[in-house]
C-alpha cells in the first residue's frame, strides 16, 4: 500500500514538473515586448547613427550593439497621431485618415479594427501602455448636461466645471487592447492631470497657465489651453513616467505570463523641458539635453529587465514617430548639429528627414549583436513580425499594409520590404521603391523651407517642377531633382502608388486579395 501511494506521489510530483517546464517553455517561446517610443526625435541624433552627433546617448547605442541597427526604418506619417496609429494596427494610416487627434479629441480607432495589444492578448499577454497617448478618448461621455465652454470664437475653452471627473473615460487605451495604462495623454494638451487606466488620478480644478509652471528651455510651450490640476509640473512627466515602467517590468519578474510593454515618451516634442540635472548635458542646446534626459529614462528601463532577470527574454524594440520639429534649422545654424543629418527633412516633409527614423531591435535568440540592416522596413511591420512568431494568424481585414521580418531578423534574407507610401496631409504622397524616392509633389516641404539652411549645405534653388525624384543611392541628400530626366520613371512610380492606394491593402499575404 505504501509502495502504490510512493509510486502515486512520484508520479503526481512527474506530472506537475512536466507541466511547470510546459508552463516554462511557453514563456520562452513568447518574448516579453517592450517598446520604447520617442516623439519628434532626428535620424541622426543619435551617436549609433551619426557619430558626429553632439548628443550622448549611450544607453541607445548600448541597445544598437545588442541587436539590430536599421538604417532605412520608416514611420508611417511625419506627425504624431498618424505613426501611433499605423504601428499598433498594421495598417498605412492615410487608408483612414491623415491629421493629428486634437485637444480634448475622439479616438482614432473603429470598434472592429483588430489592434498589436489585442492581437497579444489573445495569445496570453499582459500588456500595459505608459505615457503619450494621442490617439484620443470619448470626452463627450464625461461632460456635463448642458455644459458649454468658456469665451467666445477661437477663444472657447473648456473648464474644469465642464466634466464630472469621477466618471471613466471611455475608449481610450482599455478600449483598444491594454489592460493597464498610466500617463498624461499628451504632454501639450489638456486636461493636465494623470490618468491611470481610464480614470484621473486628481480632478483638474483650474485652467491650463505656463506662467505657474517653471521657465521653459527652448522654443515655446506649444500647450493648448484647457482643464489642469493645481500644482501641475510638466517636468515630471519623464521621471514619473519612468518610474512607474521600472516598478511595471518588476512587477512581472516572477509571473510566467509575458508582458506587452508600450512606453511612449512626449520627448524631444516641445515644450523642450530637459530637467536642470541635464542642463548641458549635450552640445547641442536643451533639446540636445531633453534628447539625453530620454536616452537615461531609457536607460532605467533596460537596467530593470537586466535587475530583474529579464532581459534575455525581452524583445526590445526603439524608434520615433516622425523626424524633428522646425526648431532644427535655428538648432543647426547655432550647434552645427543637423538633428536629421544625413537626410533633407524634418517633422511633416514629405523628404525622409520626415519619416525615416532611427529603428532598433534588440531580440535574444533571433537577432545577432551588432547587426546592421539597409534594407527598407517599417513600424507598420511589427504587428505581422509577431504574428507570425507567435503563431497568430491574422485576418483579411487587419494589418493590412504589415510585412512579416522575421526572416530578415533571422538573418535568412536581406530584404522583406521593398517599398513604402508616406503621407502627412491629404492628398499628397511619397513614394520608396528600391532605391527611388518620387515626391509625388511641387516639392517635399510642408512645415517650411528654410533658405538659409539650404544654402549652408549645398542645395540648388528649386527647378519648379511638378513632381520630384531622386536615386537615394547616390544622392542621399536629395539634392538633385532628376525627374525630368526620367520620365519613365516617374509614371512607373505614380502607377505603383495608385494601385497599391486604390486595391486598400499591400501586405504580402493578401497578394491577389481585393481589386
Amino acid at each position: 500500500m505504501r509502495r502504490r501511494a510512493s509510486c502515486l506521489v512520484a508520479n503526481v510530483a512527474i506530472a506537475v514538473s512536466a507541466a511547470l517546464l510546459s508552463t516554462a517553455q511557453a514563456a520562452s517561446e513568447r518574448p516579453n515586448i517592450l517598446i520604447l517610443y520617442a516623439d519628434d526625435l532626428g535620424f541622426g541624433d543619435l551617436g549609433c547613427y551619426n557619430p558626429a552627433s553632439k548628443i550622448p546617448t549611450p544607453h541607445l547605442d548600448r541597445l544598437a550593439s545588442q541587436g539590430m541597427r536599421f538604417t532605412d526604418g520608416h514611420s508611417s506619417s511625419g506627425i504624431c497621431t498618424p505613426s501611433r496609429y499605423a504601428m499598433l494596427t498594421g495598417r498605412h494610416h492615410w487608408r483612414d485618415f491623415h491629421g493629428i487627434v486634437n485637444a480634448l479629441g475622439a479616438s482614432v480607432f473603429k470598434p472592429e479594427r483588430l489592434t498589436l495589444p489585442e492581437m497579444l492578448r489573445a495569445k496570453g499577454y499582459a500588456t500595459a501602455a505608459i505615457g503619450k497617448w494621442h490617439l484620443g478618448w470619448n470626452w463627450d461621455a464625461i461632460k456635463r448636461p448642458g455644459a458649454k465652454p468658456r469665451g467666445e470664437g477661437r477663444q472657447q475653452v473648456w473648464g474644469p466645471e465642464a466634466f464630472d471627473w469621477s466618471k471613466p473615460i471611455p475608449d481610450g487605451p482599455l478600449a483598444h487592447g491594454f489592460d493597464y495604462y498610466f500617463g498624461d495623454t499628451v504632454i501639450n494638451f489638456p486636461p493636465y492631470c494623470w490618468i491611470e487606466n481610464d480614470k484621473v488620478v486628481a480632478a483638474p480644478d483650474t485652467l491650463m497657465d505656463t506662467s505657474k509652471w517653471k521657465p521653459i528651455k527652448e522654443g515655446n510651450w506649444e500647450c493648448r489651453p484647457g482643464p489642469m490640476i493645481t500644482g501641475w509640473d510638466p517636468y515630471e512627466n519623464i521621471p514619473e513616467t519612468t518610474r512607474r515602467g521600472v516598478q511595471y517590468i518588476h512587477s512581472r519578474k516572477d509571473s510566467q505570463q509575458p508582458f506587452f510593454l508600450y512606453f511612449a515618451y512626449p520627448s524631444p516634442h516641445a515644450p523642450i523641458i530637459p530637467n536642470d540635472r541635464f542642463d548641458g548635458k549635450s552640445e547641442a542646446g536643451p533639446y540636445g539635453d531633453f534628447v539625453c534626459e530620454t536616452d537615461d529614462s531609457i536607460g532605467q528601463l533596460l537596467r530593470a529587465l537586466d535587475d530583474s532577470g529579464q532581459a534575455e527574454r525581452t524583445l526590445v524594440i526603439f524608434s520615433a514617430d516622425n523626424g524633428p520639429e522646425h526648431y532644427a534649422y535655428a538648432r543647426d545654424e547655432r550647434f552645427g548639429h543637423w538633428s536629421s543629418h544625413p537626410l533633407r527633412g524634418l517633422k511633416r516633409d514629405f523628404y525622409e528627414g520626415g519619416h525615416r527614423v532611427p529603428f532598433l531591435i534588440k531580440w535574444p535568440g533571433v537577432t545577432q549583436p551588432g547587426g546592421v540592416s539597409d534594407a527598407i522596413v517599417s513600424q507598420i511591420d511589427l504587428m505581422a513580425t509577431l504574428a507570425a512568431a507567435l503563431g497568430y494568424e491574422l485576418p483579411a481585414d487587419a494589418a493590412e499594409d504589415s510585412h512579416d521580418l522575421l526572416p530578415l531578423l533571422k538573418g535568412e534574407v536581406e530584404s522583406v520590404r521593398g517599398t513604402h507610401i508616406h503621407n502627412t496631409s491629404s492628398g499628397r504622397y511619397a513614394i520608396r521603391h528600391g532605391d527611388w524616392l518620387l515626391v509625388d509633389s511641387k516639392d517635399g516641404y510642408v512645415s517650411r523651407r528654410d533658405a538659409a539652411w539650404e544654402a549652408r549645405h549645398g542645395y540648388p534653388p528649386d527647378d519648379g517642377g511638378p513632381v520630384e525624384l531622386y536615386n537615394l543611392k547616390i544622392d542621399l541628400p536629395q539634392r538633385q531633382n532628376i525627374a525630368a530626366a526620367h520620365p519613365e520613371k516617374v509614371a512607373e512610380l505614380q502607377t505603383l502608388l495608385k494601385r497599391i492606394r486604390e486595391q486598400g491593402h499591400s501586405a504580402p499575404r493578401l497578394q491577389g486579395a481585393g481589386p
